[in-house]
C-alpha cells in the first residue's frame, strides 16, 4: 500500500472500496492534499493458474533445448511411483503447481499421458487426487530403491544360512542405526594429550 507519508501528505483515515474484480482502491475523501474523490490505484496480487512459478518450471541449467529421446522411450506401468516435475517446455499435460514436486503412484496409463495418485493436503484433511499428466512432466521415482535393494540382499542371506544351517539372530535383517565407534588404541608418540578445561571467568567492567 503506497504511505500517503512518502507523497507528503499527512495521514487521515482513508475510505477503502473494492469493486466486482476484487482490486482495492484508495478514494481520498478524508486526505489532505488530494482533490476530492481522487482515487489511486494500489497493485493486486494476481491469481492466475500459473502464477508464481517463474523458477518452478523453468529448465535447468544446461538443460535447455530439445527433450531427449529417453523420455519418451521409457515404459510406465501401473503400479510405478513416479516424481512429478513440470518441464516448461511443454504446456501440454502439465500439472497444476500443488503438485510439483510430489511423488505418486501410476493407475492409469495411455498413449502420450499417465495417470497417477497423489495425496494433497487440503485444509486438515489428506486427499487422494487422481491428475492425468503427460510423461514428460514425470519421472521414475527413486523412492522404494533402497527398499527393493534391501529385500534382494536379505533374501540372499537367508539363502546362504539355509545352504550352511546356521540361524539368523533375531533382528539381524533390520536396518540399524550408525554406531557409535568401537574403542580402538592411539598413539601418543607426536600426539601428547591436551587438558582441556574451560576458561576462568574474568569480571572486566
Amino acid at each position: 500500500m503506497t504511505s500517503f507519508s512518502q507523497r507528503g501528505l499527512s495521514r487521515f483515515p482513508v475510505k477503502v472500496s473494492r469493486d466486482r474484480n476484487s482490486s482495492l482502491f484508495l478514494v481520498g475523501h478524508f486526505t489532505q492534499g488530494l482533490e476530492r474523490n481522487h482515487v489511486i490505484m494500489v497493485k493486486t496480487n494476481t491469481t492466475g493458474y500459473r502464477r508464481g512459478t517463474r523458477y518452478m518450471f523453468a529448465r535447468d541449467f544446461r538443460k535447455k533445448g530439445v527433450e531427449p529421446l529417453s523420455t519418451f522411450l521409457h515404459v510406465y506401468k501401473r503400479g510405478d511411483y513416479v516424481d512429478i516435475k513440470g518441464c516448461g517446455a511443454f504446456q501440454k499435460g502439465m500439472p497444476h503447481k500443488s503438485y510439483h514436486g510430489r511423488t505418486g503412484q501410476i493407475f492409469n496409463v495411455t498413449q502420450h499421458a499417465v495417470g497417477v495418485i497423489v495425496n494433497k493436503q487440503i485444509g486438515n484433511r489428506i486427499i487422494p487426487k487422481r491428475i492425468n499428466v503427460r510423461i514428460q512432466h514425470v519421472r521414475p521415482s527413486k523412492c522404494r530403491d533402497d527398499f527393493l535393494n534391501r529385500v534382494k540382499r536379505n533374501d540372499e542371506l537367508r539363502k546362504e544360512a539355509k545352504e550352511k544351517g546356521i540361524t539368523l539372530e533375531k533382528g539381524s535383517l533390520k536396518r540399524m542405526a550408525e554406531q557409535p565407534r568401537t574403542a580402538h588404541f592411539v598413539k601418543t608418540k607426536n600426539n601428547e594429550p591436551q587438558l582441556v578445561e574451560p576458561i576462568p571467568y574474568k569480571f572486566i567492567a
